[in-house]
């Protein structure tokens, strides 16, 4: 036994200092797996606050912050935010009456023809605008390089279609617009002074071609801008582009005028009205500010 101890003794350090450093290793090893820990900034008094959520923010959202739903709550926020983008009106906005008044005026400064009518818009979401437009045409005229005078008795004429606003994120007080019009009227007119050449007797005579009845169908396609006067009268003008799918014609003429048109062979009108604007609803547009999120 002794012997063998005698062997052993002179590897003693050895053993212990490799006994040392798997003991070292071990304890490495084990501080390596552990994860790593937030140091967290002691809270004091003064940094312990609970800001106020941002001005209009909803009730509800807040109660979702209180309650500790923050991801659901962000999430309504930014919801709330896209809605209260611009205004929302109500389906029935409200309802323009008017009154064109534009050829009537250009009678006061020479021209021999006009149309005149009572029109009426419904708003629809401050958007869409479905219009009707009801009237009177007349005419009195010798046109230039002719050889007759046009009598165009007053008759009626009607227009149905729409606008569409493109302010509808703003006030319906003032707008501009993009519209189409499908116009129907049915009339009558004289032709007097009719003075044509005779080649046999080489002589100019008179002649007159009186009752003449017709009717013609058109569109129409125009812009036009509107804006407030004062309390709910406003003041809108369109410039209209128009064309005749078809109208009547007889043997012995063709119409110059045609009511709520203008002469045949234009392409342009122009419409002056004064309206009067009756709201249709009770409650204010939702705020255009959008919600800032929290």
């Amino acid at each position: 036994m002794k012997p063998l101890m005698d062997n052993i003794l002179p590897y003693r350090r050895f053993f212990v200092t490799m006994a040392m450093l798997v003991l070292v290793m071990v304890m490495a090893g084990a501080m390596a797996q552990e994860p790593d820990k937030r140091h967290v900034t002691p809270v004091t008094p003064e940094t312990n606050k609970v800001l106020p959520p941002p001005k209009g923010t909803d009730e509800k959202i807040i109660q979702q912050y209180i309650s500790g739903d923050s991801t659901e709550a962000m999430a309504e926020a930014r919801r709330d935010s896209l809605r209260r983008v611009y205004k929302r009106y109500p389906l029935l906005t409200d309802v323009a009456f008017g009154l064109n008044i534009a050829e009537p005026l250009f009678m006061a400064f020479g021209q021999t023809y006009a149309s005149a009518d009572v029109n009426a818009t419904l708003n629809m979401w401050n958007r869409l605008q479905p219009t009707v437009e009801l009237g009177l045409g007349w005419a009195k005229s010798t046109p230039d390089d002719m050889n007759y005078t046009y009598h165009g008795k007053p008759s009626p004429y009607f227009k149905v279609g729409a606008n569409y606003n493109f302010l509808f994120k703003n006030s319906p007080d003032y707008q501009a617009y993009l519209g189409i019009r499908l116009g129907y009227s049915t009339f009558t007119y004289d032709i007097t002074d009719v003075r044509y050449l005779n080649s046999y007797w080489d002589e100019v005579l008179p002649g007159e071609i009186k009752g003449e009845r017709s009717h013609a169908l058109w569109g129409e396609a125009g812009a036009g801008l509107r804006a407030k006067l004062y309390g709910p009268i406003s003041l809108g003008w369109i410039i209209r582009y128009h064309g005749i799918f078809n109208y009547g014609k007889s043997d012995h003429s063709r119409p110059w005028f045609i009511p709520g048109y203008g002469p045949r062979s234009g392409s342009l009108g122009f419409s002056l009205s004064i309206y009067y604007v009756l709201p249709l609803h009770r409650k204010e547009a939702t705020t255009t500010t959008t919600t800032q999120q929290p």
